[in-house]
C-alpha cells in the first residue's frame, strides 16, 4: 500500500476513536484505544519500509539479471571458440596420430679376404628412412629412401671420395590393403613378403625389395604368399615378369614353434641378357660368352623349415632351406642349414649362431641371392659365423665372419673371407 492509503486509514481510526468517546464509560478506555492506534500507525510505517527494500532489491535483482544474461552470452561465444580451436587441434592430432616414421642406421668396417687378390678393408654406412601413412582403416602408403646407388640387393655406401656427398634413391614406394580378413594386397615397391627361413639369403636377399605386386595370407596356422615382380616392365628393353608363391604351416605348439613349407619362383631369363650391371654380369648364373644371354630360366623349387624352441632360458632356432632349378640338366642344386642361439634385442643380451650353405651356378637366380656370401652371386659354398650385442634396446653390436669358396662349378675354385664388425641403430 501507498503513504495515501495509509494516511487514510488511520485518519478513520482515529475519527472512530473521537466518536467513540462518546460511548466510552471512562477516561481509560480511549487511552487504551489511542494506544492500540498508535501500534497499527508503526506497523504501517514499518510495511512501507519493507516494501520500498523489496522494490529496491527487485530492481538490483533485475539489474543483475541483465549482466548475468550478458555473461553466459559472452561465455557461450568463448566455449563456442575454445570447442572451435579444439576440434582444429583434434584434426590436427589425428593427422598425425596417422604418419608413423622409421628406420634404421648402421655403421660397418669390413675387410675382404679373396685367394690370388690383395687384402682389402673399407668402411660402409647403411641409412634408411620410411614415412609410412594410414590412409584409411584398411590401407597403408609408404615412402622409404636409402643410401648407395642402384644396387637392387645391397643399400650401402662406402665412406670415401674426399668427403664427398652421398647417394640416396628410393627404397620403396607401395599401398598395402588389408581389408580381407588374414589377407593383404601389396603394391608398388615394397619390403619382400617372401617367407626367408632363418632369415638367410639362400634365394633372396636381405634388402631386395620387389617392384610389381603380392598377397600374402595367413590365419595363423597356415600361410600363403603370391609375389609377381618386375625384373624390366620397359617393353623397349627385355621385358621380364618373375612370379612365385609359397604355401606353408607355422604353429606355437607347448615347447617349440615350428615352421614348414614349399615354394615355386619362375624366372624366364633363357635366350635374354643381364639385367643389372655390365653385358657380361651374370652373378654366377651360365651364360653363353658369343651372346651374352642366359642358357637356363630359372624355375626355382623350394622346400623349407624352422624350428623354434627353448634352451637354458634362451631361445635357440635351427633351419634348413633347399632349392633345385627345374630347367638346368647341373650345377642346378643349393642349400642352407643353421642355428641361432640367444637374441640380442634388450639391453645386455647377445647371441650367436653358425650358417652352412651350398649354392651350386645355377640353383638360383644370381642377381637376387645373399650379395655377401661368396662375394655375391651363386657358385659358392661355406660357412657363416654371427654374434651380437645389445648395447641398449635398438643399438647392437654385431659380428659376421663368411669362409666361403668361390667358383666351385669351375677349375678356378678360390678362397673367399669376409669379415664385417657393425653397430646398428634402428628407431
Amino acid at each position: 500500500m501507498s503513504r495515501k492509503v495509509y494516511s487514510l486509514v488511520a485518519a478513520s481510526l482515529m475519527t472512530a476513536a473521537t466518536a467513540s468517546t462518546t460511548y466510552a464509560d471512562t477516561d481509560s478506555d480511549i487511552q487504551a484505544l489511542q494506544e492500540q492506534l498508535m501500534v497499527l500507525s508503526q506497523r504501517l510505517d514499518d510495511l512501507e519500509l519493507s516494501n520500498q527494500a523489496l522494490k529496491e532489491e527487485n530492481e538490483r535483482l533485475q539489474s543483475a539479471r541483465v549482466e548475468d544474461s550478458a555473461a553466459i552470452a559472452e561465455l557461450a561465444t568463448n566455449t563456442q571458440e575454445v570447442s572451435d580451436r579444439l576440434e582444429e587441434s583434434a584434426g590436427k592430432a589425428s593427422w598425425a596420430d596417422n604418419i608413423r616414421i622409421k628406420g634404421d642406421f648402421r655403421f660397418r668396417h669390413e675387410t675382404i679376404d679373396e685367394q690370388d687378390k690383395s687384402s682389402r678393408r673399407r668402411d660402409r654406412i647403411r641409412a634408411r628412412a620410411a614415412i609410412l601413412a594410414d590412409v584409411t582403416d584398411t590401407v597403408e602408403v609408404g615412402l622409404g629412401i636409402a643410401s648407395g646407388g642402384d644396387d637392387p640387393v645391397s643399400t650401402n655406401q662406402t665412406l670415401g671420395g674426399g668427403g664427398s656427398t652421398k647417394d640416396i634413391n628410393l627404397d620403396l614406394a607401395y599401398f598395402d590393403w588389408s581389408g580381407l580378413a588374414n589377407t593383404h594386397v601389396v603394391g608398388g615397391k615394397f619390403k619382400n613378403i617372401l617367407y626367408r627361413p632363418g632369415k638367410n639369403g639362400l634365394l633372396w636377399d636381405g634388402d631386395w625389395n620387389p617392384e610389381g605386386a603380392g598377397l600374402a595370407w595367413d590365419n595363423g596356422s597356415f600361410f600363403a604368399n603370391v609375389l609377381g615382380t618386375w625384373l624390366e616392365s620397359d617393353s623397349n628393353k627385355e621385358t621380364e615378369f618373375s612370379y612365385g608363391g609359397q604355401l606353408g604351416f607355422s604353429h606355437d605348439f607347448d615347447d617349440f614353434k615350428l615352421t614348414t613349407g614349399i615354394g615355386y619362383y619362375q624366372i624366364n631369363t633363357k635366350g635374354k641378357g643381364s639385367f643389372f650391371g655390365e653385358d657380361d654380369d651374370f652373378f654366377g648364373n651360365s651364360f653363353d660368352p658369343d651372346n651374352l644371354t642366359y642358357l637356363y630360366n630359372y624355375e626355382e623349387l623350394e622346400a623349407f623349415a624352422d624350428l623354434g624352441f627353448d634352451i637354458a632360458g634362451r631361445p635357440f632356432s635351427v633351419f634348413l632351406d633347399y632349392v633345385q632349378n627345374l630347367d638346368a640338366g647341373e650345377y642346378d642344386t643349393g642349400y642352407a642349414g643353421g642355428f641361432k642361439y640367444g637374441s640380442a634385442k634388450n639391453q645386455g643380451t647377445w647371441e650367436f649362431g653358425y650358417v652352412y650353405q651350398n649354392l651350386e651356378a645355377d640353383a638360383a637366380y644370381g642377381l637376387l641371392v645373399d650379395s655377401d656370401f661368396g662375394g655375391g652371386g651363386t657358385d659358392s659354398r661355406g660357412h657363416i659365423l654371427k654374434g651380437g650385442y645389445a648395447i641398449a634396446k635398438n643399438w647392437n653390436a654385431n659380428f659376421t665372419y663368411f669362409i666361403n669358396q668361390r667358383y666351385i662349378s669351375s677349375a678356378d675354385e678360390r678362397d673367399f673371407d669376409r669379415m664385417q664388425l657393425d653397430l646398428n641403430f634402428k628407431y
